[in-house]
């Protein structure tokens, strides 16, 4: 994790302790594979004491109340809490006799692997903590319960194309919830006001785009607007905007053969060896460098496919 949190949100026995940016970042950079997944329906004062996990795993709470203590703190459960299980932890578990618990229940592993400029990282779930664990509130209770129905009858199922699926599905799963909490730190208005300004960037990035102007768009002062973005999005606006023309610009080296001072010029750059600058940071090659990196392998795999 980069940094420690920038901001907490409180929802009864919730408290989500990383930042936005830092948890969408830390889970982007994982990948997973999907061991169990079902439904429970808890008999009445179904009671299970001091387990430790053996697998990473979590509950989302659909119906019923009871009470989970995870290293002897006690966190009530009713519809619409998510428990995030690690093997690190030393758990009771209680399902209240006149209302038992109703669940559904994914058990999953986990490892580390992204490209950093063209290098792969790799690292076990060992030398990886899972950014997300304890209990939390999830207010987007359909769509998650939608997905972990989808999740619940593939795991009935065998097959690669199978696995794949669950894969597919966990993820989407992982990004609701993300997007929950990022909901949970902005109003309504404030979350329509940031998305317009993402619309207008999406739209508009080949022109001169200045940080007043978004904040103007938005109804917000610069300062305020400015921290709600990052708070939300986990970049500020003009990195945002920068990283929004860098992923065009490599669209168009690779798919064109448009000369970089046009493709310069066609992102929004009037400088082209300010453009240059800017795509060797973020990218750690430069635009003629990655152009005939990227061709070099479409090359090979035109060659590749003529000769089968």
């Amino acid at each position: 994790m980069d940094s420690m949190i920038n901001a907490v949100i409180w929802k009864g026995d919730c408290h989500l302790c990383h930042s936005m940016r830092n948890l969408s970042s830390s889970l982007n950079k994982l990948i997973f594979s999907i061991l169990l997944a079902g439904h429970k329906i808890c008999p009445p004062d179904w009671v299970r004491k001091n387990k430790r996990p053996r697998y990473y795993s979590l509950w989302y709470v659909t119906k019923g109340r009871g009470e989970v203590v995870i290293n002897g703190k006690k966190h009530k459960l009713q519809p619409g809490r998510l428990v995030i299980f690690t093997p690190q932890m030393v758990c009771d578990k209680k399902s209240y006799r006149t209302n038992p618990l109703e669940f559904y229940y994914v058990r999953f592993s986990y490892a580390m692997a992204f490209e950093d400029k063209d290098v792969w990282q790799f690292k076990h779930s060992q030398d990886v903590p899972f950014p997300l664990k304890g209990v939390y509130t999830i207010s987007n209770h359909s769509a998650v319960t939608v997905l972990l129905e989808q999740l619940s009858s593939l795991a009935k199922r065998q097959g690669t194309t199978v696995n794949m699926q669950k894969r597919i599905v966990f993820g989407e799963l992982l990004l609701t919830f993300v997007e929950d909490f990022n909901s949970q730190m902005l109003s309504g208005d404030s979350k329509k006001a940031i998305e317009g300004t993402i619309e207008y960037m999406i739209n508009h990035y080949k022109n001169t785009i200045t940080l007043s102007e978004l904040s103007q768009i938005a109804g917000l002062s610069t300062s305020h607007y400015s921290r709600l973005f990052k708070k939300y999005i986990g970049l500020s606006p003009i990195d945002y905007l920068t990283h929004l023309r860098i992923d065009r610009a490599k669209e168009l080296l690779v798919l064109s053969d448009v000369k970089i001072k046009e493709v310069s010029q066609t992102v929004g750059y009037g400088d082209e060896l300010y453009f240059s600058r800017t795509f060797k940071r973020i990218i750690g090659v430069s635009p003629s460098q990655y152009c005939e990196d990227h061709k070099q392998i479409s090359g090979e795999l035109s060659n590749h496919q003529d000769k089968r």
